[in-house]
């Protein structure tokens, strides 16, 4: 006999929104890791001691992560992802009624108060420093410095297998590395125009 769905009108509803969220989420372990304790001392100087209480800056930051760790680039498309989301919602904790902000709302605070502050550096540098400490990442921290006033570029590469003991990946001056490709490439110009003389010469013997 063919079964028929229904759904009863209830009064109650008992839903846990972390049942409905896999153990082994990408944004359980996110969430086991973060620490944002201090995010509003930091934002208070920005806010208004008047007027509507404002979206709270966690849930901003929180969604800013599900963001850039779930690949949403367009701010609309991530409040709606959000707001339609089970395992988002849990993560930015929003409750199953609290409302997500708009998008034009969220563009104002990561491009007003967020930047003003400048949070998400601070974030970030907290992000590299735990890392670090856990042993995640290998480097040598001398100072932060803005990329616009490095003296010479530096690009970090990574070899394929790092040493288990010295786990800090190998630095190297791009401006050598171009150079010595450089010439590289013009004695491999010169070994074949040599080359293809000598033939020349040899052929009119």
């Amino acid at each position: 006999m063919m079964g028929l769905q229904g759904a009863p009108a209830r009064l109650f509803y008992d839903f846990c929104l972390d049942e409905h969220v896999p153990s082994d989420h990408l944004l359980r372990g996110v969430d086991r890791h973060l620490e944002l304790d201090e995010l509003r001392q930091l934002l208070k100087p920005f806010y208004s001691q008047m007027g509507r209480p404002s979206v709270d800056p966690e849930l901003m930051i929180r969604m800013l992560i599900v963001g850039y760790g779930m690949g949403i680039r367009s701010e609309r498309r991530l409040c709606d992802e959000v707001h339609l989301n089970l395992a988002y919602r849990w993560f930015c904790r929003p409750g199953l009624d609290g409302r997500v902000p708009d998008h034009s709302t969220f563009s104002k605070s990561r491009h007003g108060r967020f930047r003003e502050s400048d949070l998400l550096r601070k974030l970030f540098e907290t992000v590299v420093a735990r890392c670090i400490k856990e042993r995640i990442v290998g480097a040598k921290l001398s100072r932060s410095t803005p990329a616009s006033s490095w003296p010479t570029p530096i690009n970090i590469r990574t070899t394929a297998a790092l040493d288990a003991h010295n786990p800090s990946p190998r630095l190297y001056d791009s401006t050598k590395v171009a150079t010595a490709e450089r010439a590289a490439s013009v004695n491999k110009t010169t070994t074949a125009v040599v080359r293809n003389g000598v033939m020349r010469g040899l052929s009119s013997l």
